[in-house]
């Protein structure tokens, strides 16, 4: 496919995936990821620039087309069901942000999703990731002064007042990444709360420090990164993971999806073939293709499954931040 036309098509893929309330989106690395989903009578603004995007009262996402985007469609095992979504990808010279080691002040943040927000002053959270920059933006006085007392530590140090201020203050969190952005505005839960059904944000500190850019189940190329991804509505669940009926037009929609932008190798392995030997794909990821087509058939043929826990095994509770 001719440059102009693929990124016609990717172009074409975010702005279907936006104009759908049933796709929620994630913007983030591992252990420290921002989420976007609105509900369907949620009152929706466009942005006031030539970005794609769109803002609610709750979070706003902002997307950028790069010339190297690569979606990537693909299956995860788990537990009794599946997970799938369509990473935004990067090639590994191309996605590197700021990687900012410790707290940094970057000033009124001029390319906010929405004009009101780009006034109030940006702050780097210094994680050092290599895909996403995460950021929290504030103008409230006494939020910005907690801030820049942390300006220059690690955020995780003990000695950083940062921390243990976060919660009261609930500033707005803002994912940058080369693809875009993806702000959350709802308070952060404290303690003993969970995440809102809505926009949200984790960032976990165990998983931050194994230094990958994403889950060892999920299939990524070699020499690709995902930045961004978008998630389709699942069959067998909705945004929050409560199990609903199965439906297979949501099925058939995102196997559409798997056949335009999923990786062939395992596409013909879910498909009964065996995988070539000089293929790049892992062992490890053609048995999780082969479960998931499995299990699918049962869906497919009408039997109920109990569905224990879609959680991915690479993944722990989040604390939101």
């Amino acid at each position: 496919m001719a440059p102009s036309s693929r990124a016609d098509a990717v172009a074409a893929l975010l702005r279907e995936a936006l104009a759908d309330s049933g796709t929620a989106w994630s913007l983030g690395s591992f252990g420290a990821i921002a989420e976007f989903m609105r509900d369907p009578d949620e009152a929706v603004s466009t942005l006031p620039d030539d970005r794609m995007g769109l803002a609610t009262a709750r979070g706003a996402i902002a997307l950028t087309v790069c010339p190297a985007l690569r979606p990537v469609a693909y299956e995860t095992s788990v537990a009794s069901g599946w997970n799938h979504a369509v990473a935004l990808c990067l090639p590994d010279t191309a996605c590197a942000m700021s990687r900012r080691g410790v707290v940094t002040e970057l000033g009124p943040d001029r390319d906010a999703a929405r004009e009101q927000d780009r006034d109030a002053i940006l702050f780097d959270l210094g994680l050092g990731l290599l895909a996403v920059d995460a950021c929290v933006r504030t103008r409230d006085a006494q939020a910005i002064a907690c801030l820049r007392s942390g300006v220059g530590q690690p955020l995780f140090d003990h000695a950083n007042p940062i921390g243990r201020h976060l919660v009261a203050m609930s500033p707005h969190r803002v994912f940058l990444a080369r693809v875009g952005r993806i702000e959350v505005y709802a308070p952060i839960p404290g303690p003993d709360g969970t995440s809102p059904e809505g926009p949200h944000t984790h960032v976990l500190p165990k998983l931050l420090r194994s230094g990958r850019t994403h889950a060892a189940t999920t299939p990524i190329p070699a020499g690709w990164v995902p930045c961004a991804g978008l998630h389709p509505a699942h069959p067998y669940k909705d945004m929050m993971g409560q199990r609903i009926a199965f439906d297979t037009t949501r099925y058939g929609a995102f196997q559409a999806l798997l056949d335009r932008w999923g990786d062939p190798d395992l596409l013909a392995v879910k498909r009964g073939r065996a995988l070539d030997p000089d293929s790049p794909v892992s062992s490890r990821h053609a048995q999780a293709a082969r479960r998931v087509a499995e299990v699918q058939a049962r869906y497919l043929q009408g039997e109920v499954i109990a569905v224990d826990t879609d959680a991915d095994e690479d993944e722990a509770v989040a604390d939101e931040t």
